[in-house]
């Protein structure tokens, strides 16, 4: 009989991304119809419906980055992709949590090349898994756009 290691690691890796979405979620249900809606932002912020879906999109797809790694053997590049994840996690604690969209822009610009480079990184194992990274390293630079126009237009 096979082994369901690769099976029941698919849902490790599927999962880990999702729970730090919810984490995320909790602190952004705070602000995000009251705080949030009182700053001004840019003409290119989506709808508020809009984020939770991107989100998922995106968290799956990271999962199924590290998996396809975890598969080829990489170890080592996961170390970086939990470090990113949880950077991740800190910019919605920081800037909806404590409602300081400085404090979210400085994570977001750290996260930026942490993204990156885990894409690079991810590329030497599987060149599936750089590209499945891409769709988050854009909409990670699109979200600092949009917080960084928070804090200049506010």
């Amino acid at each position: 009989m096979k082994s369901r290691k690769p099976l029941y690691m698919l849902l490790v890796f599927l999962g880990l991304p999702l729970v730090v979405g919810q984490l995320g979620g909790l602190a952004t249900q705070s602000s995000v119809s009251g705080w949030y809606q009182t700053l001004e932002k840019s003409v290119l912020t989506p709808p508020p419906l809009v984020f939770p879906f991107a989100w998922t999109l995106l968290y799956l797809l990271m999962g199924l980055a590290a998996w396809l790694v975890w598969r080829a053997g990489g170890r080592a590049p996961l170390a970086l992709w939990g470090l990113q994840l949880a950077v991740n996690l800190a910019w919605s604690f920081l800037f909806f949590g404590l409602r300081d969209p400085e404090l979210g822009l400085a994570n977001i610009l750290l996260l930026l090349p942490l993204v990156a480079a885990t894409a690079l990184w991810f590329r030497r194992w599987s060149p599936i898994a750089f590209w499945l990274l891409l769709p988050y390293l854009a909409w990670t630079a699109f979200a600092a756009y949009l917080n960084l126009t928070i804090v200049l237009l506010n």
